[in-house]
């Protein structure tokens, strides 16, 4: 069963690239700041998306795995 994430980064993303995140919701905060939210299938596709970031030279602040209702 997928772990439901909640990956925060610096900046707003543009959001044509939501489709590179495998299925994440793309939205942007008040503060400036970008929330990736959805199911990641494991602790791979996990790593895949936390170096997509990294590869995009974006400033990762937060990631979190929250219980399927998106609580912490």
């Amino acid at each position: 069963m997928p772990g439901i994430y909640r990956i925060r980064i610096r900046g707003h993303l543009d959001p044509d690239w939501a489709t590179e995140f495998e299925g994440l919701s793309l939205h942007h905060l008040e503060d400036g700041t970008t929330l990736l939210h959805g199911p990641v299938a494991d602790q791979a596709a996990l790593h895949g998306i936390l170096t997509r970031l990294r590869d995009l030279g974006l400033p990762l602040l937060t990631v979190q795995q929250v219980d399927s209702e998106g609580n912490d």
